[in-house]
């Protein structure tokens, strides 16, 4: 048996003898002798769990569906220990097949986790993370359906599953590239307007345009058709060994324009690993392209949830992180600066390479925090970049509820989300500034007040008391249980305005996932102060960043309508503590002198007043 240590790029699966085989893709870190590796596990199988009214009954009923295996097992639901039948089936699509058909047995009460891909099972069940080390054991093969082990790509077998390493520093080899179309009817249009220029710039050195027109520019690769533009295009990318591709707007614009004009030319967009071409998967509202194992960023799309702008070009997001003008030619102009020449062509050719160093630039600056997201949530770096906030969050959940041994919740369906859209929340206090100028501010603010919310008062579906007004409760559950001594007011937080419960003991799920976070982040804030390494402290703030980012979106995703841990009045309560504390807390420093200019949410700004 032969031992790889590999980077995860990505995963996925196949299929093979009517069996799914996961495929990892992978490389070895160092740079002499570095192979591509491509590692298949034939053993996973996809499985779901099933709430049985009756045990016996419900095995007998699905055994008719004729699945490869049903366990009895134990598992916590909302923390209350609970059995499952674990049904294994012979591949992923079984289970959209039959899980319809398994709901419908009067033995069966509910099904879960039928919800979750099977790559991304893969992910949680073996604990790996993409773009961090693993290990793999087993053996080189020649060949696997239609690719072969040749001197730089090897496909493995795994003979156990994948073990994660520490993640090491790691270099990625990232490069950027953008299109410019000749367009004198106005929108590019992809059946007759050719491709005029290709910018690239690569963080290993590479800043060049490729045309047919050089304005003399010694950063120009002359070529003598679109053909050759296209050609040189994955030429650089393939003989540079690029591990991330990043454009701005590429899933809308640069790639789908690219495939198009290749297909006059018959030329395919290889790129992925294994030889496969470009194709585009559903992420969300959009298509997203996509290649195995080379991973494409589009930063448009990662601006969007970075920073707040009101619009956002590639010039506008520059100017925002870096203060710097950048280089423009207007879109509308691009053709004639071409067919103009002269200095017009000269000045097309610098804008298309400030466009790619920019977009380069921009890379370098924010993927990083993308990066730790995809390590800490622990799914494909891919979908990471196109995830919003809010599922980022709910993924890094579904890996702790494994953890855990607590079974996930489904994502709700089509009617409980419009039902839970009606519900709206008061949110946190504000208070409208104050017109005129003010001096001598003085500003409150609370450190992670949301969050600190959700740990001290332990709010968790799993520890709320429902469907019992005080009266009842009063009546029917504290009444009885302070008669043996067990339960008592005392034993809940209480929230102020709608006198929701929250019971003290035990710590609540999502409580415990956010403490370990915070906790998490104090730990590397004091590493950072304790280093004196500049690079390891820019690392370690990265990290902080991450941690931070994730803990402050779950305090909102309560109330998210499709998110799976869905507590309206956990969304509420939250949102009351928050303006109980800002009130209080203006109140207290009225007495010491202060008078509140502005309040929003977790802070106020106030001057002294004496």
């Amino acid at each position: 048996m032969e031992k790889r240590e590999v980077i995860l790029f990505d995963v996925d699966y196949v299929t093979y003898n009517e069996k799914p085989v996961i495929r990892l893709f992978g490389k070895e870190k160092e740079e002499d002798n570095k192979k591509t590796v491509i590692a298949l596990d034939f053993d996973f199988q996809p499985y779901i769990y099933v709430v049985a009214n009756d045990i016996e009954m419900a095995k007998k009923e699905i055994n008719e569906l004729d699945p490869e295996s049903i366990e009895l097992v134990n598992k916590k639901d909302f923390q209350v220990e609970s059995q499952f039948l674990k049904v294994t089936f012979n591949h992923p699509q079984d289970v959209p097949r039959l899980r319809d058909e398994i709901r419908k047995f009067e033995s069966v009460k509910d099904i879960r986790e039928y919800d979750i891909p099977f790559y991304r099972r893969y992910l949680i069940n073996n604990d790996i993370f993409p773009m961090s080390m693993i290990e793999l054991n087993g053996e080189v093969v020649s060949s696997f359906l239609n690719i072969e082990t040749t001197n730089d790509l090897e496909i493995f077998k795994l003979n156990s599953p994948p073990r994660p390493l520490e993640i090491g520093n790691i270099d990625f080899k990232i490069l950027s590239f953008d299109l410019e179309v000749r367009n004198p009817d106005g929108m590019p249009n992809s059946k007759k307007d050719e491709i005029i220029i290709l910018g690239i710039s690569t963080n290993t050195g590479i800043n060049k345009v490729v045309s047919t027109k050089t304005g003399n520019l010694d950063f120009v690769e002359k070529v003598d058709s679109e053909e050759e533009i296209i050609k040189s295009f994955i030429k650089t990318v393939k003989e540079n060994d690029v591990d991330i591709v990043v454009g701005y707007n590429s899933d809308n614009f640069d790639f789908p324009y690219l495939k198009d004009r290749a297909k006059i030319y018959n030329i395919d967009l290889d790129l992925s690993w294994e030889g496969s071409k470009l194709n585009f998967l559903n992420r969300g509202y959009s298509k997203a392209a996509a290649f195995k194992g080379l991973i494409h960023i589009d930063l448009y799309l990662l601006m969007r949830r970075y920073i707040s702008l009101n619009r956002y070009t590639l010039e506008r997001v520059y100017f925002e992180l870096f203060d710097e003008e950048k280089f423009d030619v207007p879109g509308d102009k691009i053709w004639e600066y071409w067919d103009n020449e002269g200095q017009e062509l000269k000045d097309l050719l610098h804008y298309a390479l400030d466009d790619v160093t920019s977009t380069l630039k921009i890379a370098e600056m924010t993927l990083p925090l993308s990066l730790e997201l995809t390590r800490i949530v622990g799914q494909p770096f891919f979908d990471i970049t196109r995830m919003a906030t809010g599922q980022q969050a709910e993924w890094y959940l579904v890996r702790k509820a494994y953890e855990y041994n607590e079974i996930i919740p489904n994502k709700p369906t089509g009617g409980q989300v419009s039902s839970r859209e009606k519900n709206e929340n008061v949110g946190g206090y504000v208070k409208e500034p104050e017109k005129g100028l003010h001096e001598n501010l003085v500003q409150f603010d609370f450190r992670s007040l949301y969050p600190s919310i959700i740990i001290s008062k332990n709010i968790s579906p799993d520890v709320l008391l429902k469907k019992l007004s005080n009266e009842e409760y009063v009546k029917n559950i504290v009444s009885e249980q302070v008669e043996d001594g067990n339960l008592g007011l005392d034993d809940f937080n209480i929230a102020p305005s709608y006198n929701h419960k929250f019971g003290k003991k035990p710590l609540g799920f999502i409580p415990s996932v956010i403490g370990n976070i915070l906790s998490e982040r104090i730990k590397i804030k004091n590493q950072i102060k304790n280093s004196e390494d500049e690079t390891e402290k820019k690392v370690l703030n990265v990290q902080q960043q991450a941690l931070k980012r994730l803990a402050n979106t779950m305090y909102g995703i309560y109330g998210f309508s499709r998110f799976r841990w869905y507590s309206f009045e956990c969304a509420e309560s939250i949102t009351a503590w928050g303006r109980d504390y800002i009130q209080d807390t203006i109140k207290k420093a009225e007495g010491y002198g202060f008078k509140t200019i502005y309040a929003d949410t977790d802070g106020f700004y106030a001057k002294y007043t004496g």
